[in-house]
């Protein structure tokens, strides 16, 4: 059966040119016909509310149900309607917009605050606006987990071997400083990334050309899912092929990047500069990266962005660059791609002409690219190649 990706992926290749047909799954409407977004819970045009409902991938308006704080669809026609309350974070700093169905045991916090194990401390005032800014993000990065149809389950009472959760802390005035990490199924964010002023001296200190939350979320539950994904599994063996064998001294690894750099020709290899530093990291950032293409470009076909006019610097990529180049749907994938370098361009100069950073300030090389495929197989549940070593019990390190 095709996965939501695979039709996405089908509608770009048919969409994109000449007819660039949008897709719904990042543009919404209000019952009134109005435009409304991701994080509305209302609608600013006639007031009506609206809700993030996850298993659909939409935000949807709502009218009141039967009893007090449930909530049904608007155009919902079955009988009787399915009922839904609003996540119990609703009225809190995060002003979650998410949707729990009721069932005989409803659960309080919808699917993406069921994950929280441990938040910052709101008695705190800034902190609950450092709080609401990550909430934002980490929904973003959860409705696009469901929607690929990606493990999702919370570490906290749902699976507590194989889930994940996150921790939002701040560093304590006269203690060691947090860092943003994963480990065993536990990721870790410093509240102060939150922070607009923060976050950019870091980046610019770092030289990083690119640090946001959503991208920090990206990266960290790239080293989740290779834990859940290719750890202990037939994609170990072809992932040490491509990334490098994990094995090697992590610390020793990070240690030396910070000491010495990269090395000088990551532009040739990776896909940025950190990927450079260990296999996890490379894995890591090229799962975020993948994230972030797919989300993207999500978005320009729903909202109807055209790229047939930018003038490109670099030739299509063919088939040839895939690691896989005979696997099913590589011809899709390199379309995919292919759009991303076009979409990308259109975006750096809507970027330029408001004096801003490039938007998309990466380029693809040709590893980077066999690498792309390789996670899109793994995320789309292809079988793992037949031929492949014994997985390592190799146990997870912070990272």
């Amino acid at each position: 059966m095709p996965t939501r990706l695979d039709s996405l992926f089908a509608r770009l290749r048919s969409a994109w040119k000449p007819t660039k047909q949008p897709t719904a799954l990042r543009a919404y409407r209000c019952q009134c016909g109005r435009p409304v977004f991701f994080r509305n819970s209302k609608c600013l045009a006639c007031e009506t509310p609206l809700g993030y409902e996850p298993e659909r991938a939409q935000l949807l308006p709502l009218k009141p149900g039967p009893t007090e704080g449930a909530w049904q669809l608007w155009q919902d026609t079955a009988d009787p309607p399915r009922l839904y309350r609003r996540c119990g974070n609703f009225d809190s700093a995060s002003g979650c917009n998410w949707l729990v169905p009721v069932t005989a045991d409803t659960p309080a916090l919808c699917a993406a605050c069921r994950l929280n194990r441990t938040i910052p401390d709101l008695s705190i005032a800034e902190n609950q606006a450092l709080w609401r800014r990550i909430e934002t993000a980490k929904r973003r990065l959860v409705s696009q987990l469901l929607a690929l149809n990606l493990p999702v389950k919370s570490k906290i009472g749902e699976d507590p071997e194989h889930g994940v959760c996150f921790d939002i802390l701040a560093s304590p005035p006269d203690g060691p400083r947090v860092m943003t990490g994963h480990a065993d199924g536990v990721i870790t964010l410093n509240v102060e990334e939150a922070d607009d002023a923060t976050r950019e001296r870091i980046r610019a200190a770092m030289r990083e050309p690119y640090r946001t939350l959503l991208g920090h979320f990206r990266h960290e539950i790239g080293h989740y899912y290779w834990d859940r994904l290719v750890r202990d599994t037939g994609w170990l063996s072809p992932f040490r092929e491509l990334f490098g064998d994990e094995q090697q001294d992590y610390a020793a690894a990070l240690k030396a990047n910070y000491e010495q750099g990269p090395p000088a020709d990551w532009p040739q290899r990776f896909v940025s500069a950190y990927a450079s530093m260990h296999p996890w990291e490379d894995w890591a950032e090229t799962w975020a990266h993948y994230l972030h293409m797919v989300d993207t470009v999500d978005t320009a076909l729903s909202f109807g962005i055209d790229a047939d006019e930018v003038e490109l610097d670099a030739e299509p990529w063919g088939t040839d660059a895939l690691w896989r180049p005979n696997a099913p749907g590589a011809e899709s994938f390199v379309g995919f791609l292919n759009a991303w370098v076009e979409l990308t361009a259109v975006l750096n100069e809507m970027s330029r002409s408001m004096g801003q950073h490039d938007f998309y300030p990466f380029v693809l090389p040709r590893p980077a690219v066999a690498k792309l495929q390789f996670i899109h197989l793994v995320v789309n549940g292809a079988p793992a190649p037949a031929a492949t070593q014994a997985a390592a019990t190799q146990a997870p390190s912070a990272r």
